[in-house]
């Protein structure tokens, strides 16, 4: 479906029932706006109709219904920190901002798990946590901004899921509003579940687009309680990715992250951070972080990993033994993107994702793709999974014409090499609407005919976050 009813003042006043004044945006387009766009570079805005801030699964269903019978397309909204323009409601219509609903409801210490709403911040999770010795693992790196609901949504992934994998691992149970209000419940507090079709999972990562999430069950882990970071210098990106399979094969540990940075990335972050780290000529760098049980197991372990990274070419190998140290490294990584802003504020942050053995072969094909077009294209990311963050950065002397004229056509041969090497367009950020164009061209077509066919079965007037993937 792609026509739709504009808001009416009578619809309106039927959202200020439901949900009240205070919590009914409408008319007011400085407090509309916000709403018009997320964390994405380049992507399409539209600023809504109108937003409502539910307290709970009843009032999104009452709204959900009402936007079935008027035909108004809904689109439901976290921190607003994501990559795709997933959030973005691109057809106007209603935006579900998801605030209030940001309550930690049970910590259940017996099962280990933890049910939450939506709209709480990832980080407090953990936060809460610590003291029962106890914590979510499945938390992406931009913890501190996005929420819960939002990481469920786009199935977020992170520096440690080389270890302790990505958001849907740790998704035990869901209560949800289906896009013609009803509200069902998935899963629960069990470990094992094969009563029929595992829905569950199908809407982890959905995107927005199936359902929205009301409250949602944790699987929880014993709280490490000894951790260390390692930097690993090496000559190449060659040597620093053949070091990541031997230190799990050969060396028989799992590290809880493997980071990597190319030169670029490096020495722009270090400039920017006015770090003086002895290792400025490096070809690639590793960022790995170890933790376990005590701290002999982690001494053990960092040992082991060194080891390896000597005998696959590492130049040198730095164990942060402070955490003062620790941060001094992981500040450099993540200050990648905000120090290619100072060298120019139009970036298209990608995160593509390959084979593990594939990165070398991507890196060369990303430079390639950066001579070919003239523009610079840093690559970081999560060695350890596969997901790198190659950036394509707008030259300072282009034009932003031609820098929009060029991106799309760029980031067409940066896809299809990811894909060439058995590799997906994004690992961690999602499709939304930023990547959308490349999928529909990309993708195979059976893939793509099977998801039409899953949303129009649950949402037959197109109503749920409508423009997205497809």
């Amino acid at each position: 479906m792609s026509e739709y009813n504009q808001l009416t003042d009578s619809i309106a006043q039927e959202l200020i029932g439901i949900f009240g004044a205070a919590n009914v945006y409408y008319n007011d387009a400085e407090r509309l706006e916000p709403y018009a766009h997320d964390e994405a570079a380049g992507c399409a805005t539209r600023i809504p109709e109108a937003v409502v801030r539910p307290k709970s699964a009843e009032e999104i269903s009452q709204l959900l219904k009402l936007a079935n019978r008027e035909k108004i397309p809904v689109t439901a909204r976290g921190a607003g920190s994501g990559l795709s323009g997933g959030a973005v409601p691109i057809h106007g219509g209603i935006v579900i901002d998801c605030c209030r609903m940001n309550h930690i409801l049970d910590v259940d210490k017996a099962n280990m798990t933890v049910t939450v709403e939506p709209g709480v911040i990832t980080s407090e999770i953990n936060e809460m946590l610590r003291p029962h010795g106890l914590f979510y693992a499945g938390y992406p790196m931009s913890l501190e901004t996005c929420t819960i609901g939002g990481n469920v949504a786009e199935n977020a992934g992170g520096g440690k899921a080389v270890k302790y994998g990505v958001t849907g691992r740790y998704v035990l149970g869901l209560e949800m509003v289906s896009p013609t209000g009803d509200i069902v419940m998935l899963g629960g507090k069990l470990v094992k579940d094969v009563s029929g079709i595992n829905l569950l999972q199908l809407m982890i990562g959905s995107e927005g687009i199936l359902g929205v999430f009301t409250k949602i069950i944790l699987k929880l882990l014993p709280l490490p309680k000894a951790s260390v970071d390692m930097l690993c210098l090496f000559n190449s990106i060659g040597e620093a990715i053949g070091a990541v399979p031997k230190i799990m094969t050969e060396g028989g540990v799992i590290p809880t992250a493997v980071e990597f940075m190319d030169k670029l990335s490096f020495q722009t972050a270090c400039q920017y951070l006015n770090e003086t780290l002895p290792c400025q000529d490096t070809g690639a760098m590793l960022l790995i972080t170890i933790d376990g049980a005590d701290a002999a197991q982690v001494e053990h372990d960092y040992d082991v990993i060194g080891e390896q990274c000597l005998k696959a070419g590492a130049t040198q190998v730095y164990v942060a033994d402070t955490k003062a140290n620790s941060e001094r490294i992981w500040r450099i990584r993540r200050s990648v993107a905000e120090a290619f802003k100072v060298f120019s504020p139009n970036q298209s942050l990608e995160d593509i994702v390959v084979p593990i053995a594939s990165i070398p072969d991507m890196s060369a094909a990303i430079d390639r793709i950066s001579k070919k077009y003239g523009v610079l294209i840093p690559c970081y990311g999560h060695a350890g999974d596969g997901n790198l963050h190659a950036t394509p950065v707008m030259p300072p002397e282009w034009t932003l014409e031609k820098w929009q004229e060029t991106l799309p056509t760029l980031l067409m041969d940066l896809y299809a090499e990811t894909i060439a090497l058995g590799g997906h367009i994004s690992g961690e950020h999602g499709i939304g609407h930023k990547r959308k164009k490349y999928m529909l061209k990309l993708a195979d077509k059976g893939f793509l005919t099977m998801m039409q066919a899953v949303k129009n079965g649950l949402d037959p007037n197109g109503i749920l976050n409508p423009g997205k993937i497809f």
